[in-house]
């Protein structure tokens, strides 16, 4: 029951923060240039870790 509780929990967290991030987005200049570069290569090292199996835990 406690676990149920506690996901809940962060749940609402992790909800709450994805709504003002949101916000917060849309009231700033943000270079979506650098974000889109960041996000590609982040992607593309999971990609290259699942198909050459090198790297992780």
């Amino acid at each position: 029951m406690i676990r149920i509780v506690f996901v809940a929990l962060m749940v609402m967290v992790a909800w709450c923060a994805l709504i003002k991030l949101i916000r917060a987005l849309r009231t700033s200049n943000v270079d979506w240039t650098s974000v889109t570069a960041a996000i590609a290569f982040v992607a593309l090292a999971f990609w290259l870790r699942h198909v050459t199996g090198i790297g992780g835990f």
